[in-house]
Protein backbone atom coordinates (compact mmCIF):
# COMPACT_ATOMS: atom_id res chain seq x y z
CA UNK A 1 0.00 0.00 0.00
CA UNK A 2 1.32 3.25 -0.66
CA UNK A 3 1.49 5.90 2.26
CA UNK A 4 0.40 8.66 0.85
CA UNK A 5 -1.79 10.40 -2.12
CA UNK A 6 -3.91 13.91 -3.14
CA UNK A 7 -7.07 13.81 -3.83
CA UNK A 8 -7.61 17.57 -5.33
CA UNK A 9 -10.75 19.23 -6.58
CA UNK A 10 -13.05 21.98 -6.81
CA UNK A 11 -15.33 20.23 -4.95
CA UNK A 12 -18.13 23.25 -5.68
CA UNK A 13 -20.32 20.91 -4.42
CA UNK A 14 -18.87 17.92 -3.03
CA UNK A 15 -21.12 15.10 -4.56
CA UNK A 16 -21.68 11.41 -3.35
CA UNK A 17 -19.33 10.72 -6.32
CA UNK A 18 -16.62 12.90 -4.41
CA UNK A 19 -17.03 10.95 -1.08
CA UNK A 20 -17.19 7.44 -3.10
CA UNK A 21 -14.04 8.47 -4.70
CA UNK A 22 -12.04 9.31 -1.49
CA UNK A 23 -14.01 6.23 0.46
CA UNK A 24 -12.40 3.69 -2.11
CA UNK A 25 -8.60 5.78 -2.01
CA UNK A 26 -8.82 5.18 1.64
CA UNK A 27 -8.68 1.56 1.21
CA UNK A 28 -5.84 2.08 -1.17
CA UNK A 29 -3.74 4.60 1.05
CA UNK A 30 -2.70 5.11 4.26
CA UNK A 31 -3.80 8.60 4.55
CA UNK A 32 -5.39 10.77 1.86
CA UNK A 33 -5.49 14.71 1.52
CA UNK A 34 -8.60 15.56 0.03
CA UNK A 35 -7.56 19.00 -1.60
CA UNK A 36 -9.59 21.93 -2.40
CA UNK A 37 -9.01 24.26 -4.69
CA UNK A 38 -9.14 27.77 -4.05
CA UNK A 39 -10.40 27.90 -8.01
CA UNK A 40 -11.33 31.89 -8.01
CA UNK A 41 -11.09 31.75 -11.80
CA UNK A 42 -14.24 29.10 -11.60
CA UNK A 43 -16.51 32.23 -9.27
CA UNK A 44 -17.53 28.94 -7.04
CA UNK A 45 -21.40 29.06 -6.14
CA UNK A 46 -19.73 28.15 -2.03
CA UNK A 47 -17.07 30.05 -0.75
CA UNK A 48 -13.36 28.18 0.11
CA UNK A 49 -14.01 28.19 3.63
CA UNK A 50 -17.21 26.69 2.71
CA UNK A 51 -16.24 24.44 0.70
CA UNK A 52 -13.60 22.95 3.64
CA UNK A 53 -16.17 22.95 6.27
CA UNK A 54 -18.40 21.17 3.94
CA UNK A 55 -15.83 18.04 2.46
CA UNK A 56 -14.57 17.95 6.34
CA UNK A 57 -18.14 16.87 7.43
CA UNK A 58 -19.00 15.00 5.03
CA UNK A 59 -15.87 13.02 5.08
CA UNK A 60 -15.41 12.57 9.09
CA UNK A 61 -15.96 8.80 8.92
CA UNK A 62 -13.25 7.95 7.05
CA UNK A 63 -10.34 8.19 9.77
CA UNK A 64 -7.42 8.13 7.56
CA UNK A 65 -8.75 11.04 4.96
CA UNK A 66 -7.67 14.50 5.92
CA UNK A 67 -9.19 17.95 4.08
CA UNK A 68 -6.67 21.16 3.24
CA UNK A 69 -6.76 24.11 0.92
CA UNK A 70 -4.83 24.83 -1.87
CA UNK A 71 -4.03 27.86 -4.31
CA UNK A 72 -1.47 27.54 -6.95
CA UNK A 73 0.21 24.54 -8.34
CA UNK A 74 -0.88 21.24 -8.04
CA UNK A 75 2.71 19.58 -7.60
CA UNK A 76 3.31 22.62 -5.39
CA UNK A 77 0.40 20.94 -3.13
CA UNK A 78 1.30 17.15 -3.43
CA UNK A 79 4.75 18.19 -2.61
CA UNK A 80 3.82 20.37 0.57
CA UNK A 81 1.95 17.40 1.92
CA UNK A 82 4.41 15.02 0.93
CA UNK A 83 2.14 12.86 -1.20
CA UNK A 84 3.95 11.42 -4.30
CA UNK A 85 0.52 10.50 -5.95
CA UNK A 86 -2.61 12.40 -7.35
CA UNK A 87 -5.80 10.94 -7.42
CA UNK A 88 -7.84 11.80 -9.95
CA UNK A 89 -11.28 10.38 -10.82
CA UNK A 90 -13.08 9.82 -14.43
CA UNK A 91 -16.66 9.90 -15.09
CA UNK A 92 -16.12 9.86 -18.81
CA UNK A 93 -13.78 9.75 -21.71
CA UNK A 94 -14.29 13.75 -22.10
CA UNK A 95 -12.81 13.85 -18.39
CA UNK A 96 -9.91 11.88 -19.38
CA UNK A 97 -8.69 14.50 -22.51
CA UNK A 98 -8.21 16.63 -19.57
CA UNK A 99 -7.02 14.95 -17.38
CA UNK A 100 -4.32 13.47 -19.68
CA UNK A 101 -2.94 16.47 -20.54
CA UNK A 102 -2.98 17.79 -17.01
CA UNK A 103 -1.00 14.62 -16.10
CA UNK A 104 1.26 15.64 -19.11
CA UNK A 105 1.72 19.00 -17.82
CA UNK A 106 2.16 18.05 -13.99
CA UNK A 107 4.90 15.67 -14.49
CA UNK A 108 6.93 17.89 -16.36
CA UNK A 109 6.77 20.67 -14.26
CA UNK A 110 7.58 17.43 -11.30
CA UNK A 111 8.67 14.08 -12.48
CA UNK A 112 8.32 12.54 -9.13
CA UNK A 113 4.37 13.17 -8.28
CA UNK A 114 2.45 10.02 -10.19
CA UNK A 115 -1.29 10.68 -11.30
CA UNK A 116 -3.86 7.54 -10.42
CA UNK A 117 -6.92 7.54 -12.33
CA UNK A 118 -10.11 5.76 -10.57
CA UNK A 119 -13.07 5.43 -12.25
CA UNK A 120 -16.37 6.62 -10.82
CA UNK A 121 -18.87 3.70 -9.87
CA UNK A 122 -21.70 3.37 -12.35
CA UNK A 123 -23.96 4.77 -10.32
CA UNK A 124 -22.24 8.18 -10.15
CA UNK A 125 -20.64 8.69 -13.52
CA UNK A 126 -23.30 11.56 -14.26
CA UNK A 127 -23.10 13.53 -11.27
CA UNK A 128 -20.88 16.14 -11.64
CA UNK A 129 -20.93 19.80 -9.50
CA UNK A 130 -21.91 21.56 -12.60
CA UNK A 131 -24.65 19.74 -12.84
CA UNK A 132 -26.16 19.64 -9.47
CA UNK A 133 -25.83 23.03 -9.17
CA UNK A 134 -28.03 23.60 -12.52
CA UNK A 135 -30.35 21.43 -11.29
CA UNK A 136 -31.10 22.99 -7.97
CA UNK A 137 -31.15 26.43 -9.59
CA UNK A 138 -33.85 25.25 -11.59
CA UNK A 139 -35.72 24.16 -8.69
CA UNK A 140 -34.77 20.19 -9.38
CA UNK A 141 -34.07 17.35 -6.34
CA UNK A 142 -30.49 16.92 -6.26
CA UNK A 143 -30.60 15.09 -2.79
CA UNK A 144 -30.22 11.64 -4.41
CA UNK A 145 -26.79 13.32 -5.74
CA UNK A 146 -25.09 14.89 -2.59
CA UNK A 147 -25.33 14.58 0.96
CA UNK A 148 -28.07 15.98 3.00
CA UNK A 149 -25.92 18.61 4.74
CA UNK A 150 -24.69 19.66 1.32
CA UNK A 151 -28.22 19.60 0.03
CA UNK A 152 -29.58 21.99 2.76
CA UNK A 153 -26.19 24.72 2.30
CA UNK A 154 -27.05 24.58 -1.52
CA UNK A 155 -30.62 25.00 -1.13
CA UNK A 156 -30.25 27.78 1.54
CA UNK A 157 -27.39 29.52 -1.05
CA UNK A 158 -29.87 29.12 -4.09
CA UNK A 159 -32.64 30.81 -2.28
CA UNK A 160 -30.40 33.57 -0.64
Amino acid sequence: MAARALYPGTFDPITNGHIDLAERASRMFEHVVVAIAASTAKAPLFSLEERLQLTQKVLSHIDNVSVSSFSGLLVNCATEHNTPVVLRGLRAVSDFEYEFQMTGMNYKLNPTIETIFLMSSDKYQLISSKLIKEINSLNGDVSQFVPKAVEKKIIKKVNN
